[in-house]
């Protein structure tokens, strides 16, 4: 196994966030109480219970590293969520920035922004 470090997520509900993710091709690999954990191929997603979370104040965010990053966009958009400049959850399409990189944007239905990075 290589080293690897997995982002800490909120979730209000995890049966939400089970089936938000899971139309993203997410399975749960671990739930207990307090403790989520979501895989998807190599991509690994934990969350932990914020029931409190305001999703429009939220400052949670991580950065997915993505082989083909209009893969997973697709599967975003299959999934009905919407490109939009407001509310959540919501997509934000892929552009060239100006580090050189290629993200797009998807803020999850707590408003945790997770970043979708093209890896060169």
């Amino acid at each position: 196994m290589t080293d690897q470090a997995t982002p800490n997520l909120p979730a209000r509900d995890f049966d939400a966030t089970i089936g938000f993710y899971a139309a993203l091709g997410f399975v749960t690999a671990y739930r207990d109480e307090s403790w989520l954990i979501l895989n998807n191929g190599e991509l690994t997603l934990e969350f932990f219970r914020y029931a409190d979370l305001d999703p429009a104040s939220s400052s949670f965010s991580c950065c997915l590293r993505l082989d083909d990053v209009d893969h997973f966009y697709a599967a975003c958009l299959t999934a009905g969520i919407p490109e939009t400049r407001r509310g959540w959850p919501r997509l934000h399409p892929p552009m060239v920035e100006d580090s050189g990189l290629r993200i797009g944007y998807l803020i999850d239905l707590d408003g945790t922004l997770l970043r979708l990075v093209q890896n060169p």
